[in-house]
């Protein structure tokens, strides 16, 4: 019997087969920009069209990072579309001296490459619709989510403003819900000329906020309580801010690749809490399960223990 919301729930095991096709899409309206991506999908007949999830990578990483919560999600019933950001990604250290995160912390990035970056998400929707899968994606069911640069791009879908001189909104309407694993505040608008309030107080979209007690910055280091401050001002609108902070977890547990870092005691209970979790807010908001809001609701923090965090702004259960 499952200690879940429902039977046949195993952090190690992958009901169904999972398949991948990889590919790259070209935004012809933006000098022929390409978009990498990599869709995991269950290998089931199926008649109804599944929920459809977009995952984004963080600075330096691929389409091909947290494969164990793509594997995991599609395995399901979720279609799992991991996508590439050209000028953000492994370009910055692949092929190169010295360890990546160094060269991650000597690169420049260019506004364009940023705003290309957020733009890559809606491009990738008009795509996903028209592509050819053995399954049907719902596009009335779409999450959104990523890790550190793709956790910023998830919460600027979700509403958060950013700019290079005066604050924008590139807010999506497409998506039910999102999960940002490791967050990141503003860096970009400065403080004294737009607020915090201002910032975050246009996220309008559930956001499970997913980070850890180890969970530092590569580029500024310890910044929960900057994370914090996006909970306080985020869904005025009552959308629920759920927060989570995985008691040993660090930064990269959330991609599932090490690079050059050791593992840590406790890693692959974090991964198997880390599925869970976005298993149990993806039924949830995505496919209306009303028994994974309870669980998260009451049984969570038993299944995590003490020494993790959770906390809820705007409750939904």
């Amino acid at each position: 019997m499952s200690d879940f919301w429902r039977d046949k729930i195993d952090p190690d095991v992958e009901p169904v087969r999972v398949l991948i096709k990889r590919g790259e899409w070209v935004d012809h309206n933006r000098d022929n920009r390409p978009v990498k991506y990599k869709i995991y999908y269950p290998d089931i007949e199926s008649y109804e069209s599944l929920p459809v999830i977009i995952w984004s990578h963080g600075l330096g990483g691929t389409q091909d990072g947290a494969g164990f919560i793509a594997r995991f999600l599609a395995s399901h019933g979720y279609i799992h579309v991991n996508i590439g950001h050209e000028g953000t990604n492994d370009s910055l250290w692949r092929g190169k001296d010295g360890h990546p995160w160094d060269n991650i912390r000597k690169a420049t990035i260019p506004w364009e490459d940023v705003i290309n970056r957020y733009k890559d998400v809606p491009f990738t929707l008009e795509m996903i619709a028209k592509e050819d899968l053995p399954v049907t994606p719902d596009m009335t069911k779409i999450g959104m989510s990523g890790h550190s640069f793709g956790a910023l791009t998830t919460q600027i879908m979700a509403g958060q403003l950013t700019g290079k001189e005066k604050p924008i909104s590139l807010k999506s309407n497409a998506f039910v819900a999102g999960i940002a694993y490791s967050p990141v505040p503003n860096q970009r608008l400065r403080p004294e000329d737009v607020p915090a309030s201002q910032v975050y107080g246009d996220i309008t979209l559930p956001l499970l906020h997913l980070s850890g007690s180890e969970d530092y910055s590569p580029i500024d280091g310890p910044i929960q309580h900057l994370r914090d401050e996006i909970i306080e001002y985020a869904g005025p609108n009552g959308a629920m801010q759920y927060q989570v902070i995985l008691d040993k977890a660090d930064h990269m547990v959330f991609n599932g690749s090490r690079g050059q870092l050791e593992d840590y005691d406790g890693m692959e209970a974090n991964k198997s809490q880390i599925k869970i979790m976005a298993l149990a807010w993806w039924d949830y908001y995505l496919k209306d399960d009303k028994a994974a809001g309870g669980w998260l609701k009451n049984e969570l923090q038993n299944y995590l223990g003490k020494s993790s965090i959770v906390s809820v702004k705007n409750s939904e259960f």
